[in-house]
């Protein structure tokens, strides 16, 4: 894996290109993380996939979060693909949410086109996130399937309101240009990793 991590000043080497942006604390990153990188990547026609680590969600406790350079350490071992990238990029742009992010990162680089990826899990919380609506207004979205979450997430708030923009499976590669909000839902192949289940195998020693 190319040890190059996309910067606050690194626009022009992504111009032209369609970013995949995975999002999270990586607490630890898994193997499910570079499944779900991997199918993107194909699926979504991608050039990259940037794993961007957050210093710390705001949805979630500090308690038990390991270190930012621990987690990022963690996330490049685990990702070992040229074409995906792990960032801190957020620290730099001194955003904490999610719609602000985007929005900076779209002022850095605004010859890359984005797309957000997020588990079925994420689709379901997501109006729990500040100016969410936002997110869909601003960068495509790709939906993954994951265990037990599918379901409730295609009846949640998020996919209701935008249940006339969704995009189907057969026009996904094309999800980066397509008019905003656009948005689909991937049915991959689950992948059983859980970072929650890694803790807890750590802290037990097992």
């Amino acid at each position: 894996m190319t040890d190059r991590a996309p910067h606050l000043y690194s626009g022009p080497l992504y111009a032209g290109l369609t970013v995949g942006i995975l999002g999270g604390s990586f607490n630890p990153a898994h193997a499910g993380h570079r499944h779900i990188s991997l199918f993107a990547l194909k699926a979504l026609g991608l050039d990259r996939v940037w794993w961007m680590v957050s210093p710390q969600n705001p949805l979630k406790s500090a308690a038990g979060m390991a270190s930012l350079p621990e987690r990022l350490a963690e996330a490049r071992a685990v990702a070992a693909h040229p074409r995906i990238e792990v960032t801190a990029i957020e620290t730099a742009l001194g955003t904490r949410f999610t719609a602000d992010t985007l929005a900076k990162l779209q002022r850095r680089f605004p010859k890359t086109r984005f797309v957000w990826l997020m588990g079925a899990d994420n689709l379901r919380q997501i109006p729990r996130w500040k100016h969410w609506i936002r997110i869909f207004d601003s960068v495509a979205v790709a939906v993954f399937a994951r265990p037990t979450y599918s379901l409730g997430a295609l009846s949640g708030k998020a996919a209701q309101r935008y249940t006339r923009r969704r995009v189907s499976v057969s026009g996904v590669k094309g999800l980066a240009r397509r008019r905003r909000p656009a948005w689909a839902f991937l049915r991959n192949p689950l992948h059983p990793a859980s970072a929650t289940a890694i803790r807890q195998a750590r802290a037990a020693g097992s």
